[in-house]
Parts: C-alpha cells; sequence; structure tokens
C-alpha cells in the first residue's frame, strides 16, 4: 500500500497522513498532490507541494480575513506541512535558490497558526551563547499555574510544525505546557542565523531548562524532554549533563549517530576516513557526486547544518556524535521507542536501552498496529498515547 517507490518520497508521504491526525494535513488535499507527482520526480515533487500550499494558504488568508480564526488557524497549519513538504528534496531539483523563499512561507504559516490559536503559541527568545534560539512556548492553564512541561527536541531535518504533531497538540490536550525550540543547525537558527550542529548538546538543553525556570507556569520538578530522529542522540546525552530534567523520551534511540552516514560508504571510502586521508576522500566523493545526482543532493541535505566545508570534515565531525563513555551518566527514567522496521538507525534503541543504567523503558511499535519506520509516521496517536501516559506515571512520582 504505497504511494512511490522512492524512499523519500514515501516516507515523507507517510508524514503527512500521520499529521491529519491532528490536522496539519487534509487526506484528501494529500492524495490529491500525491496524484499530480511523477514517482521519483523531484521538480514535480516540488511544485505539486508547493501549489497545494500556496492554494491553502490563500484559504487561510481569506479566512482570516473575513474573521474565520478556526478556518483560518486549521489552513494555515496545513499550508506549513505542504511548504515543508516542497522542501523536503529541493536539492535535487533545478529550484535550490528557492530553499529560503519556501522555508520563509512555511515558517510564516506556522507563525499565523501559532497566532490564532487558543490560547495562542507564544513566540519566545531563549538566550544562548550571546545570541538567541527562536521557539514557541504553549501553554495549558493560567499564566500563573505551575504545569508541568515538556520540551520537544526536534531532529536533524523536521519543520517546526512538525513538533506540533510530534508532542505540541498531544501536550496541551493532557494538561501539560510544551516548548518547541530551533536549536543549532535547526529551522531559523540554520537559515537566518547560520548556527550549526553541535555534538555537546547539553549546551543548547541547559539554557532551555535555565528559560523554562523564569517561568511562573512552568512546574520546576516536572520538567520533560522527548526528542525525535537525530534528537534521539541529542536528549540521552543532554540528560546525561542536564539533571534538572526529571524524565526523557528518544524516538528512536540512538546511541551512534555516525552509523547513518558511514555505513553507506564502500570499504575503500571508510578506509580513508580511519586513516585520515581528507584529499582522497574528497577527491572520490566529488566523483561519485558527477556520477549520481541523487548523491549529491542527498549529501548537500545532510551536510547542510553542520556548516562544514568539505564531505570528510563532515564525516569526521559526525563520528563525535556517540554517546560512548556518556551513558552512563545519565540519571533521569528514559523511554526509548524502538519501532520496527526502523531505516535510519536499526538495533539502536536496543543498543541504548542496554546501554542505560538509570530507569528504563523500552516500547516497541509494530507493523500489525501501522506504527512502524522511523519516528512511527503514520501513527502519532499511537505514539502520543504510549509516551504521554509514560510521563504521566513517571512525572507523578517525581511531583
Amino acid at each position: 500500500m504505497r504511494f512511490f517507490k522512492r524512499e523519500e518520497f514515501e516516507f515523507s508521504m507517510e508524514l503527512t497522513l500521520g499529521a491529519c491526525s491532528y490536522q496539519a494535513a487534509d487526506p484528501g488535499e494529500a492524495w490529491a498532490t500525491a496524484g499530480r507527482i511523477r514517482d521519483g520526480d523531484a521538480n514535480g515533487w516540488f511544485e505539486g507541494w508547493q501549489e497545494t500550499a500556496d492554494r491553502v494558504r490563500g484559504t487561510a488568508e481569506e479566512c482570516a480575513a473575513a474573521g474565520r480564526r478556526v478556518s483560518a488557524r486549521s489552513a494555515y497549519l496545513r499550508a506549513a506541512t505542504y511548504y515543508a513538504n516542497a522542501l523536503y528534496v529541493i536539492d535535487a531539483t533545478d529550484e535550490g535558490s528557492r530553499l529560503l523563499p519556501v522555508w520563509m512561507a512555511h515558517r510564516g504559516c506556522f507563525d499565523r497558526f501559532a497566532e490564532l490559536c487558543d490560547p495562542p503559541l507564544e513566540p519566545v527568545e531563549i538566550p544562548y551563547e550571546g545570541t538567541t534560539l527562536p521557539g514557541y512556548f504553549m501553554r495549558s492553564g493560567p499564566p500563573d499555574e505551575p504545569r508541568p512541561t515538556v520540551i520537544l527536541n526536534n531532529g536533524s531535518d523536521g519543520p517546526i510544525s512538525a513538533m506540533w504533531v510530534q508532542g505540541g497538540a498531544a501536550a496541551l490536550a493532557r494538561g501539560y505546557n510544551a516548548l518547541a525550540f530551533d536549536g543549532p543547525g535547526q529551522g531559523a537558527s540554520l537559515y537566518l542565523q547560520h548556527l550549526y550542529f553541535r555534538p555537546d548538546w547539553e549546551q543548547v538543553v541547559t539554557p532551555v531548562v535555565d528559560y523554562l525556570l523564569t517561568r511562573p507556569d512552568v512546574d520546576a520538578k516536572r520538567i520533560a524532554i522527548t526528542g525525535v530522529s537525530q534528537a534521539g542522540y541529542w536528549v540521552p546525552r543532554a540528560v546525561a549533563f542536564e539533571h534538572r530534567i526529571a524524565a526523557a523520551v528518544a524516538d528512536p534511540g540512538v546511541f551512534d549517530v555516525s552509523t547513518s552516514w558511514v555505513e553507506h560508504l564502500p570499504p575503500n571510502m571508510r578506509r580513508l576516513l580511519d586513516r585520515g586521508e581528507q584529499e582522497k576522500f574528497d577527491r572520490d566523493i566529488r566523483f561519485a557526486e558527477k556520477v549520481s545526482k541523487g548523491l549529491r543532493a542527498v549529501l548537500d541535505f545532510r551536510s547542510r547544518p553542520y556548516g562544514l566545508s568539505s564531505a570528510f570534515e563532515t564525516f569526521a565531525a559526525v563520528q563525535q556524535y556517540t554517546l560512548e563513555g556518556v551513558v552512563e551518566q545519565i540519571r533521569c527514567p528514559v523511554l526509548v521507542l524502538d519501532p520496527e522496521h526502523e531505516q535510519f538507525w536499526p538495533g539502536q534503541s536496543q543498543r541504548l536501552y542496554d546501554a542505560l543504567q538509570c530507569p528504563k523503558t523500552i516500547v516497541r511499535f509494530t507493523t500489525s498496529e501501522g506504527a512502524e519506520g522511523h519516528c512511527e509516521p503514520k501513527s502519532p496517536l499511537v505514539r502520543d498515547q504510549r509516551v504521554f501516559d509514560w510521563l504521566d506515571a513517571t512525572l507523578a512520582e517525581a511531583a
């Protein structure tokens, strides 16, 4: 029951259908858009999703002008999702120069959605190393009532609108506050501030916790954090050092980020990387990119948030993203999500779970329940039920 043979297309389509659970997409709009796209045609993918996004944004603007807040809010959120879809394979298209304008359209739609929520999602600026990290605080109760709060840590390439689907809406429905933010290498921090990924993510999360503790609507004893995709590494790394967090969730568990990079290299390239032969490694990568436009697009997309000048530097940097020698320092309870057919870090959820020496739980997601695959794309309701039921029980003990 696939829409596309091309894996990037299919995964993005699964995420879009899952987003319907929280009204961040519409099944009919998604199906109609997919029907206009030829499998494997990156230009057609970009144009198809941008066309849908433009149309839905136009609807949002008309509804907003007429004072129809609910209709406008819904359409702005869907448009934000569709613009993000258009960008998913932009590096494989002839539209590379459109990246920033389309991303700005995506962010503008999410900003309008945030304004129209009741209560509004509050734009925040989190102090960070001489600058700030942008985010959205989602409040579920009165502004002076301390409540449990979950930090939503995005992955390596997800849009901020995905955080509404991957925890934000579920948190508010259960009486939690939520905070979504763009860390270095993510969203506005990448595109507007030119901040880049770092392995020592506690240097990012500690300022986020510092900020939360300034708010009267945050219960200091009941701060949790969830991490999706590459944040399945960042979150365990952060809580190994930041002990004010009462509970952590990794979806999936990621012990060593570099495996999703180096295991795709041929043996001779791995030897060049291990020996530090940068000139030869970069030469071979450049040759491979000339032969395969798809490889070039993937490397451009995956490398951008690292901000480094060569493929060798990026591959070498990624090898620093490991929990080796760190995982033993984690104290808070950790929930590890383990989806069947995890395509990026297979087996690493179990590896992380086995290495943890703190209170720990692992939860499987299976094909038979429609919840398989990286970050359970088709089943956010199943995911959120298990995550927040665990958080309810865990944070009750921390209160």
